[in-house]
């Protein structure tokens, strides 16, 4: 049943999902539509949407997938960019096809420029600059750059938003959702992949793309991280002259690494180039969480000294420490060929689904092992061996969380560009210390400690809340309000004895619990270089003392109740 809000959008945007139709049509996907169900709202005869022709085509399905993307404009464009990110949710055959998709259109002209800056920044460009050029250095589907110079005589570069973009992009982000809501009722895959979830961060991560006063944000964070290595280049924002649809940054010359050949010809060290820019991606991936996640060589550039320019910060991607852990067991395990300890790191993080063959999982993953067993460690392929385990999460339906897929895809992009400054430079020989130093860091005296005292939280809040939740369940059951297939007699006395046994287990807890922040805190004595006045006061003796009487207390409980 289709809902009065979605209809409404359907009617309302009538004329782009025929647009969507005939394009699908003429490239040989009309079946689909009436696979999703969306023929019987099209004005067209159902025999377009039911007749296959893919064998009229000399291309391949995946072929004919980005030529429709490419024809559906600048938003499905981005979106397939995007999704070029996600080989855990599409076949390996169609994320190559999406890694192709161009995003160059032709500029838009001049006097739109002209209109939208003084719109947005409140006087005309000649008040605003004493240069500006009127050729724009780069075009793409969401905006252009145009070189100009401040009226203080800074250098800069303007990126100017497209006019009526961020409308195009919302009636194709409304589309795109209601198709995505269909395929997910009629389509078994879709459902199991949540295609409304995925469709859902791809939403999230365009309409950041179309704020520019978020990709000025993230511009100046990484310029702060950055701030002391000076190996890397970020260029500053000029505040003053930026809003959501314009964005001025210090214009910075440097030669894009997309040319060896060119930085050969200049004099440049193509190999210190690789080193430093790799060094960076994992240094803003491993260590600080936050990491431009497009770097493709278009976006990076090397300055006279050597030193890397970042540049296009609408992409960025963000790890928690729990995510870093992830990723950090995933490397090392990828390093040391364990398919045991990556199937771990799996099921920690919660997306294996719960019907899986584990045996046949193993399996896969062993083969990866197999694959890699005979390759010098330093001959391995990061990408490669990202594309691999990719692949092995697509067969058995593993959905990887979407921070650490557009980790894998930026790996892949950052492997690639090292390469090609440098065919035998090997990006593992950056990622190992990497690696090596955050799992080195988990055992910092420190990080223990507030593990633990987490931990401890953790504990306490489990067991202040286990007789409440015991207690409302056995109560619920005992009023009828939970039906049951069994009948148990005495349901009342039950009740009560549960009552006491989760009590007790309760107690139990916090026993435990007192017991690992007791030991947390003489670990971190014993490991702290700089005792603090907290480890002078006499913590193992109370502590000791505590736990016993908190022992006895429940060995006395257990006796009393014959147990």
């Amino acid at each position: 049943m289709v809902g009065p809000q979605i209809l409404g959008k359907r009617v309302r945007h009538l004329s782009r999902y025929k647009d969507i139709a005939h394009i699908l049509v003429a490239n040989g996907f009309g079946w689909f539509i009436d696979e999703i169900g969306l023929a019987d709202v099209m004005n067209l005869p159902r025999r377009l949407f039911t007749e296959r022709k893919e064998a009229r085509h000399s291309l391949t399905t995946y072929e004919r997938i980005r030529l429709v993307i490419e024809q559906l404009g600048p938003t499905f464009i981005k979106l397939g960019q995007m999704a070029s990110l996600r080989g855990d949710v599409f076949p390996a055959e169609l994320i190559e096809q999406l890694t192709r998709l161009q995003d160059e259109v032709p500029p838009f002209p001049f006097t739109e420029v002209e209109q939208l800056i003084e719109q947005e920044l409140g006087s005309p460009i000649h008040v605003l600059f004493s240069e500006f050029d009127e050729q724009p250095v780069g075009s793409a589907s969401i905006g252009q750059v145009h070189r100009a110079r401040l009226q203080s005589g800074e250098e800069v570069a303007v990126k100017i938003q497209r006019p009526d973009i961020e409308r195009t992009i919302q009636v194709d982000l409304e589309i795109l959702m209601d198709l995505a809501r269909l395929a997910e009722r009629n389509l078994e895959w879709a459902e199991h992949y949540e295609l409304t979830d995925v469709v859902e961060e791809f939403r999230y991560t365009l309409l950041n793309e179309l704020n520019y006063t978020i990709e000025g944000r993230n511009a100046d964070r990484l310029r702060k991280i950055h701030e002391n290595d000076s190996y890397v280049r970020v260029p500053q924002i000029y505040w003053d002259w930026t809003t959501t649809r314009v964005l001025t940054m210090e214009y910075v010359r440097g030669i894009k690494l997309a040319n060896r050949q060119l930085l050969e010809d200049a004099g440049y060290d193509t190999g210190l180039i690789a080193e430093r820019a790799a060094h960076a991606v994992f240094d803003q991936l491993l260590i600080h969480g936050f990491f431009h996640a497009d770097p493709h060589p278009g976006n990076l550039a090397v300055l006279p000294d050597h030193s890397i320019l970042f540049m296009d910060f609408g992409m960025v991607g963000r790890l928690t420490s729990e995510m870093k852990r992830y990723l950090a067991g995933l490397i090392v395990g990828l390093m040391r060929r364990d398919s045991d300890a990556i199937v771990r790191v799996l099921y920690r993080m919660g997306v294996v689904p719960t019907d899986i063959d584990d045996r046949k999982l193993h399996r896969d993953v062993d083969g990866l092992r197999e694959k890699y067993y005979d390759v010098p460690f330093q001959q391995i392929s990061l990408g490669e061996a990202t594309a691999d385990l990719f692949a092995v999460a697509y067969k058995h339906r593993i959905k990887i969380p979407s921070d650490l897929a557009l980790v894998g895809k930026t790996l892949i992009t950052i492997e690639g560009v090292v390469e090609g400054l440098n065919p035998s430079f090997r990006i593992l020989n950056i990622a190992e210390p990497f690696g090596r130093k955050l799992l080195m860091d988990r055992l910092n005296p420190k990080k223990l400690s507030q593990m633990g005292i987490k931990s401890v939280l953790d504990l306490f809040d489990l067991a202040t809340d286990l007789p409440k939740q015991l207690r409302t369940i056995l109560q619920g059951l005992s009023k009828g309000q939970v039906k049951v297939s069994v009948e148990v007699p005495e349901l009342t006395r039950m009740v009560s004895q549960f009552i006491r046994i989760g009590n007790r287990l309760s107690f139990s807890i916090v026993l435990l619990a007192f017991s690992i922040f007791m030991a947390g805190l003489m670990v971190a004595s014993v490991l702290s270089k700089s005792p603090s006045a907290l480890w002078s006061l006499p913590m193992t003796d109370v502590g000791a003392i505590i736990g016993i009487v908190l022992f006895v207390a429940l060995v006395i409980s257990i006796w009393r109740s014959n147990r």
